[in-house]
């Protein structure tokens, strides 16, 4: 699969995906002209990476995580707990989050309770 067609399947620009193998995050194989030949495969993991990073992962620990990835599966432990903790970062967020909402939500009920007297 050329670089356009998983750039359309994947919602990614050309250039993020060379980004991506730049920087370690995707290891891609080449044909027998140089240009890189994507596999199914790499569908997915190109879009755990976007999961990733939306949630406020770290380049550097997504770099990190591809990495032990790309050694294979005797770094599951290692990238399990990776997760593990990026799993608290995001708990922690969602808590801090929940908490803003409330905070508006708190607002917003003072704002109508005050016009509704006014009016």
């Amino acid at each position: 699969m050329t670089i356009g067609e998983i750039a359309a399947k994947t919602k990614l620009t050309e250039s993020t995906l060379r980004y991506y193998e730049k920087k370690g995050l995707l290891k891609v194989a080449r044909d027998q002209g140089g240009r890189r030949d994507y596999v199914e495969s790499d569908i997915e993991w190109i879009r755990f990476i976007q999961r990733l990073k939306e949630t406020g992962m770290q380049l550097a620990d997504i770099k990190r995580y591809a990495k032990l990835r790309y050694q294979g599966k005797s770094t599951m432990p290692e990238r399990m707990e990776m997760l593990q903790r990026h799993r608290e970062y995001v708990a922690g967020q969602q808590r801090k989050w929940q908490e803003y909402m409330q905070n508006l939500d708190d607002k917003i009920a003072f704002y109508q309770g005050a016009i509704e007297e006014n009016c």
